[in-house]
């Protein structure tokens, strides 16, 4: 199955980036690539694009995608490694950085990957497959109060210490190994009358898990400040992302880049040495149009978020 993820507030994105001919510019999530080639099509051959994604399906379609251009660099990583990435390559500072979070189309729709709770697959959500935790892992052998707290947190979940119960009572019958097994034990945990309102019952679960294997929110506010680092002045940062809990990491994390001065007001000279690091340019999030939505329902929940790099001066 190609690699296929159709981009996200593409227009909006590309316009808050705004690339430059001859610019260096870092897709940290590379997914199908409709962001990075619209990169591509502005810098020129004079130009350098750096792919990086942890999913190897995403980098391998990218490189034969993308085989015909010789500014193009493609790195099977995560991108909390974006410094010692860039610093690998050569590269110091660069003119832009886009993250587009979350899991992708194709993930979602190649089923044996095990992140939807469409179809049933084998129970395993990891998007760099070179780790070894996997969703059914998790399931299997965290404790129901560590179950809980992470059906709860990442998901949002308000039956989640039932949920946790019901599936710490099934794995001692035998270990639970696939999705729709999975989605069968979050139903009977959930009355039903809860069930019959709001989205489908196995969502928030399975998106707490999805979160929980892939370390997604643990390391999201530090890389944002790594990928602020390494931009020029001037240099851009576009993020989007696709539930709440990722958006308020990333708000806060631009809106404490962008504060200046922290010392009390009654202190007359500042002491804490701090300056502001970006200009926020989107004060509030960009969502994507009505239009968009009818084509791509799943670009429904998307939110965009951009900075620009301060002089150090």
């Amino acid at each position: 199955m190609e690699f296929v993820h159709k981009p996200v507030l593409l227009r909006e994105t590309i316009e808050l980036l705004d690339p430059k001919l001859g610019g260096i510019y870092v897709d940290a999530t590379l997914g199908g690539g409709g962001h990075f080639l619209e990169i591509l099509k502005r810098i020129g051959v004079e130009g350098k694009a750096i792919g990086i994604d942890r999913d190897e399906d995403a980098v391998k379609n990218a490189r034969e995608k993308f085989s015909a251009f010789p500014n193009v660099v493609v790195v099977h990583d995560n991108f909390k490694n974006i410094k010692d990435i860039l610093r690998n390559l050569g590269f110091e500072k660069v003119d832009g950085v886009v993250f587009d979070l979350g899991v992708s189309s194709y993930q979602l729709d190649e089923k044996n990957r095990g992140f939807s709770y469409m179809q049933d697959a084998p129970l395993d959500m990891r998007m760099d497959r070179s780790q070894k935790f996997s969703a059914r892992d998790a399931v299997n052998q965290l404790d129901k109060k560590e179950l809980a707290r992470i059906i709860r947190e990442y998901g949002e979940e308000r039956w989640a210490d039932r949920i946790a119960e019901f599936i710490c009572e099934r794995r001692k019958i035998k270990p639970i190994e696939r999705t729709g097994e999975l989605v069968d034990i979050i139903k009977d945990a959930i009355p039903a009358r809860a069930r019959r309102q709001g989205p489908h019952p196995a969502k928030r679960t399975f998106q707490a898990l999805r979160i929980f294997v892939n370390d997604e929110l643990e390391i999201l506010s530090q890389s944002l400040k790594d990928a602020v680092e390494v931009l020029k002045p001037g240099g851009r940062i576009c993020v989007i992302t696709f539930h709440s809990l990722e958006d308020r990491i990333v708000k806060h994390t631009l809106k404490e880049l962008a504060r200046g001065c922290t010392c009390p007001k009654d202190v007359p000279v500042c002491t804490c040495n701090r300056k502001k690091e970006v200009k926020v340019l989107t004060p509030k999030p960009v969502l994507p149009s009505e239009e968009e939505v009818n084509i791509n329902p799943r670009a429904r929940s998307a939110k965009l978020r951009a900075a620009e790099k301060l002089s150090s001066n």
